[in-house]
Parts: C-alpha cells; structure tokens; sequence
C-alpha cells in the first residue's frame, strides 16, 4: 500500500504563490507516477499535473520526468520530484481565485510513456489540502 500525505494548502491573495508537498511512502516501488489534482465544491476533480518518480525503465518514461500539465495550468503551476525525500511538489504562481479547491496528490501504475490525468486511472489518495485564493 502506498501512503500520500498533502501540505502546504492556505489562504493567499490572488496573484501570489504558494507550494503544495505530497510525501510519498510505504509501497512505493509499486507505484511510478504521482498526480496533482483539485476539486472545486461543487465540481468535478480535476487533473492537473503528473511526473514519473521511477521504478521502470527510465528511458521509456521520459516524456513524464519533467512533468506533464493539463492545458489550464501548464503556464502557472510546476511540478517537481524529490527522489531522496520520496517527495512530490506543486509549484502554483500567478493564483486566481478559481484556484480556490481541495489540492490532492494520487499515485499510479502507467504502463503508458504519457499517463492521462484522469482521476480514476489513479489508485492511491492522499487526504488533500485546502488551497483558497481571495480577490
């Protein structure tokens, strides 16, 4: 079983930056990719950035290393990897106000060089962490 945990979700004026961890632990070798996703009250979850954490052949997961984003945020938000800490960072800049949603971090199996970023392909959750932006 693998184990996420979210940090670093509050309240910041929009314009301003904030930088979301997921630790990662337990079965982690079962796992090759993490997402970041969020969910607006009222809407769905939405998928917005995943990276390869390893496991497999580097070489064929190399389109995911660096990243990959959903169109909305590919321009404002980063996400990292921090192999020694077995961490998953998402740097958010530039927040509107309809970043506002519960942040969560999920963990995956790809078989895919280029994983979708549709919750259900994904299996582990962690609990989330608030993220509100005001005007």
């Amino acid at each position: 079983q693998v184990k996420l945990m979210e940090s670093g979700g509050e309240s910041v004026p929009a314009g301003g930056s904030l930088k979301l961890s997921c630790a990662v632990s337990g079965y982690t070798y079962s796992r090759n990719h993490v997402g970041w996703f969020r969910q607006a009250p009222g809407k769905e979850r939405e998928g917005l950035a995943v990276i390869y954490i390893g496991g497999g052949d580097d070489t064929y997961y190399a389109d995911s290393v660096e990243g990959r984003y959903a169109d909305s945020v590919k321009d404002r938000f980063t996400i990292s990897h921090d192999k020694v800490k077995n961490m998953v960072y998402l740097q958010m800049n530039r927040l509107e106000v309809e970043d506002t949603a519960m942040y969560y971090c999920a963990a995956t199996w790809s078989f895919s060089r280029r994983p979708t970023l549709t919750p259900s392909d994904f299996g582990d959750w962690g609990q989330g962490t608030q993220v509100t932006v005001s005007s």
